[in-house]
């Protein structure tokens, strides 16, 4: 059973959203305070994704989400805010959230993102047979499928379960454009209603681990107009 945190000081959102997600089989958590939430998370670290409210008493779901992400890359984070302005979002994505939703949603819209999300965290569950799969290397990266690791000449770089699954999805369709569309329907899903602009944060976020110059990306390159490419530097 997966693990929810759930973090909203107003009881009557907080228990909307529980009741929803205990019908869905999850095992959810409560916090309606920023150190509440991270007092939480210390007792459950295998937390498979985190509800982070931003208008909490402090510290906020900002703060939250950035202390969050020191101890766990693994852990997915969506924000619940009825925060809509463009620079509250592109902040809390770079922070390393994985999702925004604004207030108010629906069950059936927060359920697909729970569920969305969570596929993504559990690509980052190693496999019971770790030697499955062929790795995929790419210059000096290199991605297990089975042990669901990414490195870079050898050592490990820390990613997010959205950002592992973008990287799955380049490595494997190596030197081939692809569309902002389609990495939205094969990483967030698609039925994905949220903003679009989420795919340029990770692909931001992404350069700032992987690139040499983030500013000059030599691997995951801008396709003008269109969206990302992953260059294969051994070709």
């Amino acid at each position: 059973m997966s693990k929810v945190l759930i973090l909203e000081d107003e009881e009557s959102i907080r228990s909307f959203i529980v009741i929803n997600l205990k019908r869905e089989g999850f095992q959810v958590i409560e916090a309606a305070t920023g150190e509440e939430a991270l007092e939480r998370f210390r007792e459950h670290p295998d937390v498979a994704v985190a509800l982070l409210d931003v208008m909490v008493p402090a510290p906020d779901g900002f703060e939250v989400c950035r202390l969050i992400r020191e101890q766990s890359e693994r852990t997915g984070i969506i924000f619940l805010t009825a925060k809509v302005q463009e620079k509250d979002k592109i902040f809390g994505l770079s922070l390393g959230a994985d999702d925004y939703i604004s207030k108010p949603f629906s069950p059936g819209e927060l359920m697909a993102r729970v569920h969305s999300l969570l596929r993504r965290v559990q690509l980052q569950i190693p496999s019971r047979e770790p030697g499955q799969g062929s790795r995929c290397r790419s210059g000096p990266f290199e991605l297990h499928p089975g042990l669901r690791t990414f490195t870079k000449h050898g050592q490990s770089v820390d990613v997010t379960p959205t950002e592992l699954a973008l990287l799955q999805l380049f490595l494997n369709h190596r030197n081939m454009p692809l569309s902002r569309d389609k990495l939205l329907d094969e990483v967030w899903g698609v039925d994905y209603v949220g903003d679009p602009k989420i795919v340029d944060v990770n692909i931001r976020r992404l350069r700032q681990k992987i690139e040499e110059d983030p500013s000059k990306p030599a691997y995951l390159e801008t396709v003008w107009g269109y969206g990302y490419k992953w260059k294969d530097q051994e070709i």
